[in-house]
Parts: structure tokens; C-alpha cells; sequence
């Protein structure tokens, strides 16, 4: 059975320095860059942090309730590594991974007996300050964790009900539509808040071998200066 984020990051690490997100937030100034390899251990530490520390697994639902950043992205290929399900949106959940912001929809995700992993989305690594009880800090916790992972070998769903050929095959057919490659740099500052989305503006590059330039709170004075800088070849809406 075809593991998701193997299928993904595998052929990726053939270039192992290459970029393949490049995140921006024009109201703080920040810029961080993750390569292959960089990517592949933050999502094993994703990963093993779900599996090992809250028990996640195949047939697991986990909700993302988080914006379209460098973490988000380590986290959904972490889900998929231990096969478990993407979740965007409410639902029947295991876990939910969410903004201090969105701890109440987060609870309502995962009801009574479901685990929330919180995130300060901090480009140093701060935690979120003063969580309430029994929730999981994502920044305190994934540091524990290694950034090597055995995948799944029977993973369950993979994105909103869809199994992770079914994903793959979108995605494929994503790229070749849009006409993306290996020397694709694909900027965008749309949100990952549909599977739709998460399929047509990641994984879509991603499988083509290109690169995500995303941006946050998008200055457009810095946007034709960004477009030379990072050599985008694309633009997403």
C-alpha cells in the first residue's frame, strides 16, 4: 500500500539541498527556507511525535487547523508517514493540530477523548504561553522526537476520505495541467484550507519536483522584487 509522505518526499531527496519551501510573512519580516532533508526530518518528527507521544496511527483522523506555513507542511506529510488522515475542517477526530486561536474549534474536532496539539508557528521555537491543561505545546514536544521514521505500511485514508493513491494521482494530474516541473518555483499566498487546495497548491509541486514560495500577509510593493529574488517561474492564486 502506497504511504503518502514516502511517495512524496522519496523522489525528492534525490536533491536533498534543494529547496522546496520557501515561507515569507510580509507582517514580520520573516523568510525561512526548508530543503528536501530539512522538510523530511521536520515531518518524521511530526510523525513520531504523533504516533509515539498521543498514539496516532492508521485509521487515526487528525484535523489541520492551521495556515498555509513551513510547519503546516511538515505536519501534513508527518500524518501521512504514520497513515493516518488528514482532516480540514470539522469532524469526527482523533487529534487536532490548531492556533492558540482555534483551540475551540479544535476541542469540538476531537470531542471529549481526542488529544490538541497547539502551535506557535514561531520562527525560533517558542511555545504558545499559558495553554490550558491536558493540551500539547508542538514546539516543546516535537523537540523530543527523532527526525528519522519508519513509514506506515498499511496506512489508512489519506486526505478527507481519499486514499493516498487517489491523492497522488490528483496531484500528478494537477502538475501536468498547470504545466509544472523539477524547475518549477511556485509562488502563492492562497490558503492549504480544502483538500482541493492541499492537492492542486502543494502537493502538486511537490510531486513535479519544484519548489512553494508562500507567502503571508503579502505586501505587494515586495511581491515583483520577491518574484526576481526567488526566481518564481509560477503563480498560484
Amino acid at each position: 500500500m502506497t504511504n503518502l509522505g514516502s511517495a512524496v518526499l522519496n523522489p525528492l531527496l534525490a536533491l536533498p539541498s534543494a529547496p522546496r519551501i520557501t515561507y515569507y510573512d510580509d507582517a514580520t519580516g520573516e523568510r525561512i527556507e526548508l530543503s528536501t532533508v530539512t522538510l523530511a526530518n521536520w515531518a518524521a518528527k511530526t510523525g513520531n511525535l504523533l504516533r509515539d507521544e498521543l498514539g496516532a496511527g492508521p485509521g487515526s483522523r487528525v484535523a489541520v487547523q492551521l495556515p498555509a506555513h513551513w510547519q503546516t507542511l511538515g505536519v501534513l506529510l508527518g500524518i501521512w508517514f504514520i497513515g493516518a488522515e488528514v482532516v480540514l475542517g470539522q469532524g469526527d477526530c482523533d487529534v487536532a493540530c490548531c492556533t492558540v486561536d482555534r483551540l475551540g474549534e479544535a476541542d469540538a474536532a476531537v470531542g471529549q477523548m481526542g488529544d490538541v496539539v497547539a502551535f506557535s508557528l514561531d520562527a525560533f521555537g517558542k511555545p504558545v504561553p499559558d495553554l490550558p491543561f491536558g493540551i500539547t505545546d508542538y514546539a516543546t514536544s516535537v523537540r523530543a522526537h527523532g527526525d528519522q521514521i519508519v513509514p506506515e505500511r498499511a496506512p489508512g485514508p489519506a486526505l478527507d476520505g481519499a486514499t493516498a493513491d487517489d491523492v497522488l494521482a490528483a496531484a500528478t494530474a494537477s502538475a501536468t495541467a498547470g504545466g509544472l516541473s523539477a524547475a518549477s518555483r511556485v509562488l502563492s499566498s492562497a490558503p492549504w484550507d480544502t483538500a482541493a487546495a492541499v492537492v492542486d497548491r502543494v502537493l502538486a509541486v511537490l510531486v513535479a519536483g519544484g519548489s512553494v514560495v508562500q507567502v503571508a500577509h503579502p505586501d505587494p510593493a515586495a511581491q515583483a522584487r520577491r518574484r526576481e529574488a526567488e526566481k518564481v517561474t509560477a503563480e498560484l492564486d
